[in-house]
């Protein structure tokens, strides 16, 4: 896959251990920083990437930030970005189950670099089901 990367200052030494771990699984990942542990403001990185995978030039995106929050709340402010916030492989795989989620968001100061990874593996081999939730995805958009 081709894969979306993005942190703020909290979030980055746990993206760069995962940018390593995704390419040993083949993944091919585009980093739109930080690109350091000094100060960040994270929409700086997250609106790069949300408007990259929006534009269709990514399968998905990872977004990490120390609550997962701020940065997870910059991404969905982007109309074709469904980002969401997952803190174990259960919320992250229906994440893509339900929501068809195109961004998982990671809460930094909350998970360990094994548990971002599990997380990680259930978000990218998980498959949307269609049906009565992309009616409701359908909704989410505002026209």
């Amino acid at each position: 896959m081709n894969l979306a990367i993005a942190c703020d200052h909290a979030g980055y030494e746990l993206k760069e251990k995962l940018i390593v771990y995704l390419k040993l699984l083949g993944h091919k990942t585009t980093d739109f920083g930080t690109h350091s542990s000094q100060s960040m403001d994270y929409p700086d990185a997250a609106h790069p990437l949300a408007e990259a995978v929006e534009k269709g030039g990514f399968d998905f995106g990872i977004t990490i930030c120390g609550s997962g929050n701020g940065i997870n709340m910059t991404a969905n402010k982007h109309q074709g970005i469904r980002a969401a916030l997952c803190w174990n492989p259960e919320i992250s795989a229906l994440a893509r189950q339900h929501n068809n989620a195109n961004v998982c968001s990671l809460p930094a100061r909350f998970i360990d670099y094994e548990l971002a990874t599990k997380i990680l593996d259930a978000f990218l081999t998980s498959q949307f089901e269609g049906g009565r939730h992309q009616t409701r995805i359908d909704k989410i958009p505002l026209k």
